[in-house]
C-alpha cells in the first residue's frame, strides 16, 4: 500500500542568511511511503499498519524544532524519520520552500529511499 501526506505546512528555521536564521519560514512537505498493508487490510487493526497520524506528529515536532541551513538536510532528516519505521519499505519526501526565489512559487528538494529485502 502507498500512503500520501499532501501539503503538510510547517514553520521552521531554514536557510543560510542571517535573516533566515532569525525567523521561522514556511515549508511544505509532500510525503509518500509504501508498506505491505495486507495484514492491516484484513485485520482492520491500527497495530498492523503504519499509523500516519503518529508518524506525522513526529515529523511536525522535529521539523518545527529543527534549525538546518539546507533543504537537502531537512529533507534527509524527514526521510530518516519515515524509514525508521520497520514496516516502511520505501519512501519519498519532497519539501518546498515558498518564496525562496523572487520569480518562482517555490524551490523544492526531493529524496527517496528503499529498504533492501533479502
Amino acid at each position: 500500500m502507498i500512503v500520501r501526506i499532501k501539503n503538510l505546512r510547517l514553520r521552521t528555521i531554514i536557510g543560510i542568511f542571517d535573516w533566515e536564521r532569525e525567523n521561522k519560514q514556511d515549508v511544505v512537505l509532500n510525503i509518500e511511503y509504501e508498506f505491505d498493508g495486507t495484514k492491516a487490510a484484513n485485520s482492520d487493526d491500527i497495530e498492523d499498519t503504519v499509523d500516519y497520524k503518529t508518524l506525522t506528529k513526529r515529523i511536525i515536532s522535529e521539523v518545527e524544532a529543527s534549525q538546518f541551513y539546507l533543504l537537502e538536510k531537512l529533507a534527509n532528516h524527514v526521510l530518516e524519520i519515515i524509514m525508521d519505521n520497520e514496516k516502511v519499505q520505501r519512501a519519498f519526501v519532497e519539501i518546498d520552500k515558498p518564496q525562496a526565489l523572487r520569480f518562482a512559487d517555490s524551490v523544492s528538494i526531493g529524496i527517496s529511499a528503499k529498504k533492501d529485502h533479502e
